[in-house]
């Protein structure tokens, strides 16, 4: 099937229009559940803050599952919408180069395998802030209470922005059809490796971005939309690199200013 004729157009934006539903349904719970957990949390964190004009009391740290299941909502929330373009090819390319009825179910397992990634992400960093919570090196607004700790983690997020690592796994992200072309698999099986390999890429370059969630709050909505958008910018393949440069220098320059005042 090919795409040189008005039905086959007509079919293919059709497609585009079925996942692109999807994927907003599933962003759209996603943030639900994130902005809930945050308003929640940020609520607790404030009566924290005000018991006895400011004094802070002993509260009981979240516990590892809890933690688990809020930053795996979280990731689904701000990461499935930088993946939109390359689900939206492998839609293209597994209608027009397999000539499958319906693409949508090997679509559904690409993007499977990409959550299962940040999920597994989502683990590790759920230890991480479980073991912060209990050296007390976290506020009650879930950000690093050490200025010279989140200094130096936006200095180190600065330094990955020009790191070769950064520079290979941000290009696995940055030209769907590229990434296709040498990466293609058949079969289900196919489907749930290639979308494995593409979460790789994506965590790859983005679990510092992600780290700099301690520096802000881990529930501050705000800076969980910025670092969204600044991952979105990243993938743009004619002005991203530059943009994450730019970006870099300006966590050093953060990092360095929390360091130093």
């Amino acid at each position: 099937m090919t795409a040189s004729n008005p039905i086959a157009e007509a079919v293919l934006r059709r497609d585009r229009m079925v996942v692109s539903l999807g994927l907003a349904a599933i962003i759209l719970v996603a943030a639900y559940f994130t902005v809930d957990m945050a308003r929640d949390h940020n609520s607790f964190a404030t009566a924290v803050l005000d018991h006895h004009h400011g004094m802070q009391m002993a509260v009981e740290t979240d516990g590892f599952w809890h933690l688990f299941f809020m930053w795996t909502v979280m990731q689904i929330a701000m990461m499935s919408p930088t993946a939109v373009p390359m689900v939206l090819m492998h839609t293209k390319v597994q209608r027009t180069r397999t000539a499958v009825s319906a693409p949508f179910l090997h679509t559904t397992i690409f993007f499977l395998g990409y959550l299962i990634v940040w999920t597994a992400f989502s683990a590790a960093i759920a230890g991480v802030q479980v073991y912060l919570q209990s050296t007390s090196l976290l506020s009650p607004q879930m950000a690093f209470a050490s200025p010279w700790l989140a200094g130096a983690i936006l200095i180190a997020a600065g330094a990955f922005q020009f790191s070769k690592l950064k520079e290979v796994c941000l290009n696995g992200c940055r030209a769907p059809v590229q990434y296709f072309m040498t990466e293609w698999r058949e079969g289900y099986g196919g489907s749930l490796m290639m979308g494995l390999k593409h979460g790789i890429h994506c965590v790859g370059c983005c679990w510092v971005l992600m780290a700099l969630l301690f520096v802000a709050g881990v529930m501050n909505l705000l800076w969980m939309a910025f670092i969204t958008v600044f991952v979105l910018l990243e993938k743009i393949p004619a002005n991203g690199k530059t943009f994450g440069r730019v970006g870099g220098v300006a966590m050093i320059v953060w990092g360095v200013v929390l360091m130093v005042l």
